[in-house]
């Protein structure tokens, strides 16, 4: 910062300039977004899914280059809406648009187009892009099939060959002063997530984690299992698939057993025992979330409109952080994660729209539950007159 001050030389007076060196705050919650990436959303019917899907509906599953663009081509004559992706990209840039909290990325994106849509999007929705690295390759894609009738996805991410930040290149400064860090339980990331969870626990942060999704809950369980043993997660999130995925018996008289279907109540105990807060989201059914001795489960808010899920866990952790963050109870913790993941599932893809933003400050005003302030985003005419709400 510079200044300008008078000062007496010589008997006369002079303009000095001063500089004086101001340290910025280090957000208070960090995402890890190793591979920066741009969603491909697109509504679709059930008949298209049948005949351009690879693998299973609803997991995601990485495809090639060339499977990425064939789908491409498949839906092109649809409305394909653009915009930054990846679990942790938009649990932050909820928390920064939504709630108003301080928060940074630390991860790369790829000097392409692409690139520059991830970065300008983060930084727009007011989440701090200093810590993204730029590297040479494509950024990573990923297209989203979103089931026109139901609003359910099947996301397709492709990776090959992208900008990736590597372990190494992690710098313990990025993580000095910030409170939380977020990240993702994923394969071909658990290097990298591993690293950034060891520094964060030096410099005294605490690590949230999403279980990422069932498929890779499924085929990846022993690592996933070693990183909840390890005692370093504090706050874990899955959905109800991901639970199941995660206590289900993989004995032999099990493996192909599907009327084996543990309730997620045992994963969420389960979890308990691993971090100190546990959450399990249940769609349209709500959450349950345990904290030591304490278990809540709260119901889901809306009417009940769904255009869309994808980021709906996403966002959920979005509110869920903000209420630990602002002291909340566990209940009211998951009374705004509901919130919050109710407003995204409103409209297509992750980002959440101005007049989604205020539908969700009615329902936390209706639940007596603390307003983020200011408000997301200015008011738009068409919503309900919010004039009576003490903001």
């Amino acid at each position: 910062m510079r200044a300008v001050s008078e000062n007496q030389y010589n008997g006369n007076m002079v303009e000095v300039e001063v500089v004086e060196e101001v340290q910025e705050e280090a957000p208070l919650i960090l995402g890890l977004e190793p591979t920066a990436i741009i969603d491909y959303m697109a509504c679709v019917d059930w008949s298209l899914l049948d005949g351009i899907v690879i693998g299973e509906r609803g997991g995601s599953i990485d495809v090639s280059i060339e499977e990425l663009e064939h789908i491409l081509r498949e839906v092109e004559s649809y409305n394909v809406l653009k915009m930054a992706g990846g679990s942790v990209s938009n649990t932050i840039r909820g928390l920064s648009a939504g709630f108003g909290m301080s928060c940074g990325l630390v991860g790369a994106y790829g000097d392409d187009e692409q690139g520059q849509l991830y970065v300008a999007n983060m930084s727009s929705s007011g989440v701090d892009a200093s810590r993204l690295r730029a590297k040479k390759g494509p950024t990573g894609r990923c297209v989203v099939l979103v089931e026109a009738s139901s609003g359910s996805r099947t996301p397709r991410p492709c990776f090959s060959n992208v900008a990736t930040l590597q372990a190494e290149e992690l710098n313990r400064e990025d993580f000095k002063g910030s409170k939380w860090l977020v990240v993702r339980f994923g394969i071909y990331s658990l290097e990298i997530t591993k690293a950034a969870i060891k520094i964060a626990k030096q410099e005294g942060v605490s690590v949230s984690m999403d279980l990422a999704s069932f498929a890779t809950v499924r085929d990846y369980r022993q690592s996933l299992m070693e990183l909840l043993e390890s005692g370093d997660i504090d706050l874990c999130f899955g959905n109800e698939d991901e639970a199941r995925e995660l206590v289900r018996d993989h004995d032999h008289d099990h493996d192909h057993d599907h009327d084996h279907d543990p309730i997620p109540g045992d994963a969420l105990e389960f979890l308990g025992e691993k971090c100190k807060w546990a959450v399990v989201t249940l769609g349209p059914n709500g959450c349950m979330a345990k904290h030591g001795g304490e278990t809540v489960r709260v119901p889901a808010t809306g009417d009940g409109k769904v255009i869309d899920t994808t980021g709906a866990g996403d966002l959920f952790m979005s509110g869920f952080l903000y209420g630990l963050v602002k002291g909340l109870s566990l209940e009211e913790c998951c009374k705004v994660g509901s919130c919050s993941g109710g407003s995204v599932v409103r409209s297509l893809g992750a980002q959440v729209t101005p007049e989604n933003w205020h539908w969700m400050a009615q329902q936390m005003h209706i639940q007596a539950l603390p307003l983020p302030l200011p408000l997301p985003l200015p008011l738009p005419p068409a919503t309900t007159n919010l004039s009576s709400l003490n903001f």
